[in-house]
């Protein structure tokens, strides 16, 4: 097994599982909280895999193939696009202020409405979901207005992956709870959003999905489709109980009757991708098998809240208004994904729904949900930022002027739910210029600093760095065709992230970028031009979504457009400021700048058919970056979802068989309705590498076609993943994101035997023992060992060598004491490379002066799922004689 140049393995990682199952082993140096983002391990820039937490918390296994098993350099350990194996080193940033608050809106949606409010729980009887061996709860509390008339919107909460069971000042996340533990009740930490919402009119229920969380770990989706079916058992179990009041619980008999045409779903963390995914099912059914509500659809989702969410299939569906919460210091979901739920839907759907990302400066993950929150929560709960009192962030430090407190953060959030519901269940337009880019605060949330930006909605035409531009001038088209996309797009050094190039799955990406702009002197402009026409007539502005360093102020721009005769107009100045940033936060983050387009009028610029845009620098120096530019005009279209293909990823697995070549191919579902493009990603198992294509899908068709030749022999190896993973790119959905065919070696495993070659030795002779496999196998073999009392006289400390005590231990002879008792514990561990069938083990003895009786030594073979010695495996016993 080889990692670096020396062949080792960096500190804290090692191999496990010995000939039957090999497994790449992390240990952290201290628990990894149990969250929303998955940890990954990473070599040489490309994803290896999801590792399995252990019980405590701190180690991460994940099984080996031969491919993924021959090179593992450059491993790294990354969650939510933060490294965890390594303290990043915090770029020098002076404390930052927080921006100017913005001018107020003319409606305040975080004001309590005029309705009393009740609140219940119902507790039906749990359900079994696809994947998951232990059923899951039909959990929830209800928070209704009492004294409403007529059927109420309804507005249903999802909570994220957090820990599941907890007693005193311990958190588990097994389920179900063991005796003596209770759940987490996640699902009562939005209570204040519920009773916002029902003081305005609104039925609200926020549903438990512990069952879901302390299992999703097996499932490779992260639980996406598991959550979304909970989500349509209960939406099931509502229209039920609108359609026959009398079965309803008695929580939702005394509240009003939901109308079920109206329904917004507000999801945290990997509930925000639930509900996206909920949102799809109900347009676009998912294959039976995978799914775990079989009944009709008699519900309508009018709109989506996600907050802080994850998107591990970056598939959002793009028919369905959505708003994202992004929190600036957010800890878990560090690299703020979510904000693939607005760039993602470009070009996909009919773009009449709005996709609105709201930035929340200085909050963090957790404090969205009081139960995970300290001092609020029944259960242990933290800061996720995990802020290092000696060198506190300057924007994320606990004492900064842009970090909010609990109680503020929650208040903002509650003010931009509202905001969600009113805009997309009430179809208030006042609350618009709240969510959709237009520069206006909801006092209510103060003084939280809320920015935005929206796609979708009235901007009917744009240009896309990612949709066919030619960039010439002062700027260049970057793309994320990076392991980092965040270096590929923002250069080497940039002190912080990029949301909207959060790392996917794939060593690259086709389709994601933007035009870059770096200037050292005033009045060299970026062309950006299109190869059809863009109309802009009839909108009020261009609205550009762009975005400058983090800390930065006053870079200063004119924008001008040009039409298809030639004629050229500028239509203004703009300013842009950075957000407040450190090295560990994500913001490098678009804001939204408008620019009427009356002075392009005016010049008799024909606005429908316009053929670049120019942006030029008026500051001395500086860097920018275009996501897009959009005609606007105010207000919102009716929404309607279009019939569009889902495609679903389905995975086989095969055994390897003895001889000869077989083909098989992956299991791919296309249902729905007309036609669409998707980009196929084709994994190389050993690279970790992908190759792309565009390919057209049609319903029942067959046009992602991935042949994979399976080669048979008689070597036992391990088993093998040929995986690829769709994202839609226009007129589709992609629901299973990644499957493949899974190669099951079916060859037996080597037995594995110990020989003393010198069990026997005088002191300063070295004792070595042979491990033997009984026949060559193709993957690398591991096993180790751990010093144990031997029942007798036995070596200590100054009995070998120094050297190679601190090598294998770290630790120094002195004080001298028995092996078996040396800190952390003595381990030995032994490979055989793939093709070998031995190696050897040693320990080397000094000679000293001093007269004593023959001592021994003995290991145990370890077993790698408990950590202690294996009962009845091998053993490496030896004795040394004195040799005075």
């Amino acid at each position: 097994m080889t990692a670096g140049s020396d062949g080792a393995l960096p500190p804290g990682w090692g191999i496990a599982g010995g000939p039957s199952e090999p497994q790449l082993v992390w240990r952290a140096k201290r628990p990894v909280p149990m969250g929303d983002a998955r940890v990954e391990f990473r070599a040489g820039g490309r994803l290896l895999g999801v590792p399995q937490p252990g019980q405590d918390g701190r180690s991460f296994r994940l099984p080996l193939d031969r491919q993924r098993a021959e090179k593992l350099r450059g491993l790294q350990v990354w969650s939510g696009g933060r490294r965890l194996d390594r303290q990043e080193a915090a770029a020098a940033v002076s404390a930052v202020q927080p921006p100017a608050p913005l001018p107020a809106n003319g409606v305040d949606p975080g004001k309590p409405g005029s309705y009393r409010t009740r609140t219940g729980e119902y507790d039906l009887e749990p359900v079994r979901l696809p994947g998951f061996a232990a059923p899951v709860e039909m959990r929830a509390v209800v928070v209704a207005p009492t004294g409403a008339r007529g059927p109420r919107p309804l507005a249903l909460f999802l909570h994220g992956r957090h820990y599941t069971c907890h007693k005193g000042h311990e958190s588990r996340g097994d389920w179900p709870c063991p005796a003596g533990t209770e759940p987490v009740p996640s699902h009562r930490g939005y209570l204040r959003d519920q009773k916002l919402l029902a003081s305005q009119g609104y039925v609200t229920v926020s549903i438990s999905a512990n069952g879901i969380n302390g299992q999703d770990g097996d499932v490779q989706d992260g639980g996406a489709q598991a959550r979304s079916s909970l989500v349509r058992l209960h939406l099931a179990r509502w229209a039920g109980w609108a359609a026959h009041p009398r079965t309803a619980p008695a929580v939702v008999r005394d509240a009003p009757r939901a109308d079920l045409s109206r329904v917004l779903l507000v999801g945290h963390s990997r509930g925000g991708e639930g509900v996206n995914r909920a949102a799809m099912d109900s347009l676009y059914p998912p294959p039976a098998a995978q799914d775990g509500y079989h009944g009709p659809v008699r519900w309508t989702i009018r709109g989506l809240v996600m907050i802080g969410p994850t998107v591990f299939g970056q598939n959002p569906v793009p028919d369905v208004p959505s708003t994202t919460i992004l929190p600036g210091c957010d800890g878990d979901v560090s690299d703020l994904q979510g904000e693939l739920y607005v760039d993602g839907t470009r070009a996909v759907g009919r773009g009449t729904a709005l996709h609105s990302a709201v930035y929340v400066i200085g909050a963090n993950h957790n404090f969205f949900n009081s139960e995970w929150t300290p001092g609020q929560a029944a259960a242990p709960a933290e800061d996720d930022f995990g802020d290092d009192p000696q060198h506190p962030d300057p924007v994320c430090g606990k004492r900064s002027a842009t970090r909010l407190t609990a109680d503020q953060q929650h208040r903002a959030g509650s003010t931009y739910i509202a905001a969600a519901a009113r805009l997309f269940l009430a179809g208030d337009d006042k609350v618009r210029p709240l969510l959709d880019g237009s520069g206006r605060r909801a006092p209510s949330a103060d003084p939280a600093r809320v920015l935005t930006h929206a796609v979708g909605g009235r901007r009917d035409a744009g240009f896309l760095p990612d949709g066919g531009v030619s960039v010439t001038g002062g700027g260049k088209l970057c793309a994320a065709v990076d392991p980092s996309p965040a270096r590929a797009c923002l250069g080497q050094g940039a002190g912080g992230s990029s949301p909207h190039f959060a790392s996917w799955e794939t060593d690259r990406e086709t389709g994601r970028g933007a035009v870059a702009l770096h200037w050292t002197r005033a009045g060299v402009p970026a062309r950006v031009g299109v190869q059809d026409p863009v109309s802009l007539a009839g909108d009020k502005a261009l609205a550009l979504r762009l975005f400058v360093p983090p800390n930065s102020r006053g870079t200063r721009l004119d924008v001008s457009v040009t039409d298809a005769s030639g004629r050229k107009a500028v239509l203004g100045g703009v300013r842009a400021d950075g957000l407040p940033g450190s090295g560990v936060t994500a913001s490098y983050w678009a804001r939204e700048i408008r620019v009427p387009l009356t002075a392009a009028t005016r010049a008799g610029i024909d606005l429908r058919k316009v053929k670049s845009l120019e942006l030029t620098p008026r500051s001395g120096s500086g860097r920018a970056w275009l996501m897009d530019a959009w005609g606007w005009r105010p207000g919102l279209p009716a929404v309607r979802a279009a019939g569009l293909p889902r495609v679903d990823v389905g995975r086989t697995t095969v055994n390897e068989g003895d001889s000869g070549v077989r083909t098989y191919r992956v299991p791919v579902r296309v249902s729905g309705h007309g036609s669409g493009q998707v980009r196929v990603y084709v994994l190389d198992p050993t690279t970790g590498r992908a190759g792309d294509r565009l390919v057209t899908v049609r319903p029942g068709g067959h046009d992602i076609d991935v042949p994979i030749e399976v080669k048979g022999n008689t070597r036992y190896g391990n088993d093998v993943s040929y995986d690829i993973l769709v994202k839609a790119v226009r007129s589709a959905v992609v629901g299973s994101y990644r499957g493949g065919i899974t190669v099951h070696d079916d060859d037996p495993a080597p037995k594995v035997t110990v020989t003393p070659v010198a069990d026997k030795v005088a002191e300063g002779q070295p004792l070595k023992w042979r491990v033997s496999l009984s026949e060559a196998v193709d993957l690398d073999i591991s096993t180790t060992f751990v010093a144990v009392a031997p029942g007798g006289p036995e070596l200590s400390t100054k009995d070998v060598s120094a050297r190679w005590l601190r090598d294998t231990t770290g630790t120094s002879p002195d004080p001298e004491r028995p092996l078996s008792k040396v800190r952390g514990g003595l381990y030995l561990s032994v490979d055989i490379p793939a093709g070998g069938t031995s190696a050897d083990v040693t320990v080397p003895t000094v000679k000293d002066r001093v007269a004593e009786s023959a001592e021994s030594v003995r290991f145990r073979q370890i077993d790698d799922q408990s950590g202690e010695p294996k009962p009845g495996g091998l053993e490496l016993n030896g004795t040394v004689l004195d040799a005075s």
